[in-house]
């Protein structure tokens, strides 16, 4: 689910599996009552060691409509219906439960023993993923106060090095080598002994003495906030516990603002922490008792005001508190208003606002003076037009700096970059231009609001990450720094966009990486790769991940069908959410059809992949077409969506009642169940079909897809195929943090793929 489903084109990671012996038979010998063998089949080339597990089904009704005690929506249905669900069983909120755990421990056992004579591969692919990654690495240095601050990477050390030099003359864009070198942060050294560190909102003070960073050892993503002081690195006291994310720091330094989470992990309540202070003397700032609605908070780029954004996916609401006045209480911009949604930043005695208002879907550009926010007459009916409501152009972002004004959005499908004059002068907008024809382009990290230049990121599927400085008005485009891949000749690849025809006339566009030296003809080996909702989009960037496959002779494809927002907001917001939502699904079956009709590749040998909502898509599709795959991946897959949406306790659910809609009302409820994957699976050839999950996982519980996995291997009738789980018992949904780890599980997955489409004895072309 949300903010649950991102579209990361990398696996979810796993730990080892368990293959000692001990665990195996502990496994098995409590499996009699978790496994039904009677219905597990067994390959002719298995060892029967251990069976396919399929998890005892017992007898459980789930409730769809009202229940006392629980909000179900505004229209719950009444009397609910009842869906039997034999597997529920698996559900373990606590994650303890020694009958489910073993049978989990029981999936990676199975899964272990179907792979493992894909060792060399496994290692070889591993290898091959280290010969492109440049192991001792700099990053692209960026300007924060009297520093450059950068990160950095270590040839055999699993995580980031965060770093910073003094800016040693006003004229420089990166460092000099001869400045001294000061450690900010060492995550290797946070992460000793553990075997999850995910850190985020590594942050200096606005005097940069002092540090405040997040820290979650589970990938529950449940933060500790600590402080330290710089250069020295020596712990301050003060710590926080059961953050969401990072911290913003106030305008002094001396105090901190962050977030807390309720039962249902979903972030409602701002707080202040003054340094020195223990977390009980916080004082609360703002409370968001809507369910349905999630609270961030960020700082405007001229880091005068702190923004509390308090949003659902189809409305804002948005407060601001002066930092420049201490103890300021939050101001209201506009009350929500349902389905109307803005986003501001600030610029000189204005507010820049970008919003859907009068039915934008794509975002109109518009101002509203600080005066009036501030004296709370800062609502729409204040708000004055900047741009001319342009349909094809994509407003997605707006920083404001003193010289110039920058749009992040989208045009012709892809991501573009649009600069401003400061007085906002419609005229002065301009687009900047890029040479390739497919690419990604974003406004990269800014820290100084006088800035003349601005740092943006661009890829291509055939340009790695390259971090370039525009000056808006000079119109010069400088490269600072690009990322090194060792072994990669770019001119060996190309790239190119098709589109497939949707059953409703919809032209869905593909991108498409390969070889220049193919042979000619076909069909050919082929991964195809889809997400698809939340308005996310499947971008063309850059990644290295796909090189084994790419090098194998095998076409990477990459969807970009309705549900996500590639096209635009409508692409989402009106034709891929609520009661359209089967257009994501006929979109990825109709590319698919494009692929083999064009003969590009074949049932035999195309391959698919999705994580998260990216998950779902995968079940969708099979369940509808099983005949057009050979094997397909499903990352952390959302795949009971029935269930899961219908139970306001379980964690972002009732956020994401207006992103599917709500099954426990009958206006949802049958189109739904239409599509839910978990629901649909039937008795027909399936085929080869890996899951990968994590038992911490707050966005998709780990008891989905190991259902899932149960159900289709007792209603598949393909007896050639089958359903491996590979479940990390130790991480949560956003993968191993540790970059070697992750290198291992990316060459686990990809020697799976490799050998069912006849790949795995292939050596990758020089």
């Amino acid at each position: 689910k949300t903010t649950k489903l991102q579209p990361i084109q990398q696996p979810m990671s796993c730990a080892p599996l368990q293959t000692m012996a001990s665990s195996v038979l502990r496994a098995l010998k409590r499996s009699a009552n978790i496994c039904s063998l009677g219905t597990a089949r067994l390959s002719s080339t298995t060892s029967g060691t251990v069976p396919p597990p399929i998890a005892v089904q017992k007898p459980h009704h789930v409730l769809f409509g009202k229940v006392d005690g629980e909000h179900r929506g505004d229209n719950p249905i009444d009397p609910p219906i009842k869906r039997a669900d034999p597997w529920f069983w698996l559900r373990d909120d606590d994650r303890s439960n020694p009958e489910v755990l073993d049978h989990l421990r029981l999936e990676n056992a199975y899964t272990e023993q179907e792979t493992k004579h894909l060792q060399a591969l496994r290692e070889a692919l591993y290898q091959e993923h280290i010969s492109h990654m440049k192991e001792t690495d700099r990053g692209p240095a960026y300007r924060n106060g009297k520093y450059f601050y950068y990160m950095r990477t270590e040839k055999g050390r699993s995580y980031k090095i965060h770093c910073r030099k003094p800016i040693t003359s006003d004229e420089l864009r990166q460092p000099a080598e001869s400045a001294v070198e000061e450690i900010v942060l060492d995550e290797n050294k946070v992460a000793e002994g553990k075997s999850q560190c995910v850190i985020a909102g590594v942050s200096p003070s606005p005097s940069h003495d002092l540090l405040a960073y997040s820290v979650d050892f589970t990938g529950n993503e449940t933060y500790t906030v600590l402080f330290q002081k710089l250069p020295s690195g020596e712990e301050l006291p003060d710590k926080l516990e059961g953050v969401c994310g990072g911290v913003k720091w106030s305008k002094d330094g001396k105090a901190v603002f962050y977030r807390t989470e309720d039962a249902a992990k979903r972030p409602y309540k701002l707080w202040r922490h003054s340094l020195g202070d223990s977390q009980d003397k916080d004082t609360l700032l703002f409370t968001e008792e809507d369910e349905l609605y999630y609270l961030s908070h960020g700082k405007t780029t001229s880091g005068r005001f702190l923004v509390i954004d308090s949003g659902s996916t189809e409305t804002t609401e948005m407060l601001v508190i002066d930092l420049e006045k201490p103890n300021a209480e939050p101001v209201m911009v506009q009350p929500r208003q349902f389905g109307l949604r803005y986003e501001i930043d600030h610029l000189g005695d204005s507010f820049v606002v970008w919003t859907n208002k009068d039915k934008a879907v794509e975002n109109r550009l518009m101002r509203v003076s600080v005066e009036d926010v501030l004296a709370g007459r800062g609502g729409q009916n204040s708000w004055k037009e900047v741009l001319p409501y342009n349909r094809s152009m994509r407003i997605e972002n707006v920083e404001a700096f003193e010289n110039f004004l920058a749009i992040e959005g989208r045009e012709d499908g892809l991501t573009q970059i649009w600069t401003m004059n400061s007085n906002l002068d419609p005229s002065s907008l301009q687009r900047l231009k890029f040479d390739e024809a497919l690419y990604e382009v974003n406004i990269g990290t800014n820290k100084e609001p006088s800035t003349k230049h601005l740092r943006i990121v661009f890829q291509s599927p055939t340009t790695p990450r390259t971090e370039l400085e525009y000056q808006p008005h000079s119109k010069k485009m400088e490269k600072l720094w690009q990322q090194e891949i060792p072994l990669l000749d770019p001119t060996k690849y190309e790239n190119r966009r098709v589109f497939a025809t949707a059953p409703d006339g919809r032209q869905v566009p593909m991108s498409i990486v390969q070889r220049k030296d193919l042979p000619a003809g076909g069909p050919r080996p082929c991964m195809l790769y889809g997400y698809g909702s939340y308005g996310i989009c499947v971008d063309p960037g850059f990644n290295p991940h796909i090189l084994p496959y790419v090098d194998r002779g095998m076409v990477y494809v990459m969807a970009n069908i309705r549900g996500g927002g590639e096209m635009g907001r409508y692409w989402y917001e009106e034709e891929g959410k609520y009661l359209t939502k089967r257009n994501t699904f006929l979109d990825f079956i109709a590319c698919a059809e494009y692929l083999i009709q064009e003969g590009i590749t074949a049932p035999n040998l195309l391959a698919t992949e999705g994580r998260s909502a990216g998950g779902m898509l995968m079940g969708g599709i099979l369940n509808m077409r099983p005949d057009l795959f050979r094997i397909a991946v499903a990352g952390v897959p959302f795949v009971d969506v029935m269930n899961t949406m219908s139970d306001p306790s379980i964690p972002l659910t009732t956020g994401e009642w207006e992103e599917w809609g709500n099954p426990n009302e009958w206006k949802y409820f049958d189109y739904m169940l239409s599509y839910s994957p978990y629901d649909n699976v039937r008795e027909v050839p399936y085929p080869d079909i890996l899951i990968t999950a994590g038992l911490h996982d707050p966005r998709v519980a780990f008891w989905e897809p190991a259902k899932w996995a149960s159900k289709l291997r007792t209603m598949n009738t393909n007896k050639e195929s089958k359903v491996l789980v590979k479940m990390d018992l130790e991480v949560g949904h956003f993968s191993a943090s540790d970059r070697y780890r992750y290198k291992r599980e990316k060459a686990f997955e990809q020697s799976i793929v490799l050998e069912k489409l006849g790949l795995a004895d292939v050596k990758p072309m020089k």
